[in-house]
């Protein structure tokens, strides 16, 4: 039996709260290459990836942008906007033609405030999202960088 991932929305979010979540749902598409956000920008909206795409990077100085992780349909793009000062601390850029719903992240913040139960749920999914982000980042800068064997654990 397969199970959906707890970073994605189907297994992340009970039913009622997932359904209260898409009543402010937005379609937004965004053509192969485009910026959804850099690096130090206004996090003020985050996406659900519907088909196609989505690249997460960091600033190298000198370098391209490192690829962090690529997020396909029911990921979460972009978690800063629950995070106070709300800045990207990631960029992203499709690498595929991409359908997305969009949310307002203060019309969230106002639900998650007034109802502890979506609030709670929310909370969970952001921080699962959060934790897997950074061991990938972690795990993919150290592929680009580090000298070979270094990223094993102690």
């Amino acid at each position: 039996m397969r199970t959906t991932p707890p970073t994605k929305i189907a297994g992340a979010l009970p039913a009622e709260h997932r359904s209260r979540l898409m009543d402010i749902a937005r379609e937004v598409n965004f053509p192969e290459s485009a910026r959804l956000f850099n690096e130090g920008g206004r996090a003020d909206r985050f996406w659900i990836v519907r088909t196609g795409i989505v690249a997460l990077d960091v600033h190298v100085p000198g370098r391209q942008p490192a690829v962090i992780e690529r997020l396909g349909p029911g990921e979460l793009v972009g978690c800063s906007w629950m995070l106070q000062p709300s800045a990207w601390r990631l960029g992203a850029v499709a690498t595929t033609p991409v359908r997305t719903y969009e949310f307002d992240a203060a019309a969230v913040r106002t639900m998650m405030d007034t109802d502890p139960a979506f609030g709670s749920a929310m909370g969970h999914w952001v921080a699962q999202v959060l934790a897997h982000r950074l061991h990938a980042a972690r795990i993919r800068l150290l592929d680009l960088y580090a000298p070979h064997g270094s990223g094993s654990y102690l």
